[in-house]
């Protein structure tokens, strides 16, 4: 009796060792597969188009790494490239006057993408209507390389979305320097329209009403005295 009662003791005990065994593994397993699988998620492919106007440049990065360069055409003057940080929400293949590929853009005050184009000499000269050209065979390999969602960044000089200095703004003007006025001046309680980045008659009466309460030239125009006034400085 003693021997049967230590044999199912020990029959329980091996049966309990070999579960937890069992467990351990599948608990385990488990877990290495959901590690592989994060592991896997962070691994997939991040890109980013950084644009430097200034430099006539677009650059493709790869998790954080540059791996492509490409000669870029941007705005004429009174068209400027939309500065700021976007997002690829559109990809079409759109006629030969495009290159074959357009790459839209999420900007508010206007239809703006990258592409291509019939002209490929405008390449490396200031030439579009704000729009980033390329090369044909350049805007066709980023158009396979980057997915919607792709972030993309536009920058134009020093100062932020005034790019190389202050322009000095007119009924009608649009930008990403437009859009800054509408932010600070809604700031202050002056502006109470949608932020369009497009001038306006909201932004016109603001302006308006801003300059007169701050003795200013009243104006249509929007220049560096009322730049400053503001609080923006092209020495920032």
């Amino acid at each position: 009796m003693f021997i049967m009662i230590n044999r199912n003791r020990l029959f329980c005990i091996f049966t309990i060792f070999i579960m937890s065994i069992i467990l351990f593994f599948a608990v385990n397993n488990n877990v290495i597969k959901g590690s592989f699988t994060r592991h896997a998620a962070n691994k997939q492919q991040q890109f980013l188009i950084l644009i430097h106007i200034d430099e006539k440049t677009l650059y493709l990065f790869e998790n954080d790494k540059c791996i492509k360069k490409y000669p870029i055409a941007s705005g004429k003057p009174g068209w400027p490239s939309p500065i700021g940080e976007w997002k690829i929400v559109e990809k079409s293949q759109w006629g030969k006057g495009f290159g074959g590929r357009w790459l839209g853009l999420n900007v508010r005050w206007g239809n703006y993408g990258i592409h291509g184009t019939k002209n490929e000499a405008s390449i490396g000269r200031s030439a579009s209507h704000g729009c980033i050209r390329m090369y044909n065979r350049d805007i066709k390999e980023l158009y396979d390389l980057v997915p919607l969602g792709t972030a993309v960044v536009i920058r134009n000089g020093p100062f932020g979305p005034f790019g190389m200095g202050f322009r000095n703004l007119k009924p009608g003007d649009r930008g990403a320097d437009v859009l800054a006025v509408q932010e600070r001046l809604k700031q202050l309680g002056y502006f109470h329209g949608y932020e369009s980045g497009i001038y306006e008659d909201d932004l016109k009466n603001a302006v308006f009403q801003f300059q007169k309460d701050h003795n200013l030239k009243v104006k249509v125009s929007i220049s560096t005295p009322d730049y400053n006034a503001m609080g923006y400085s092209e020495f920032e």
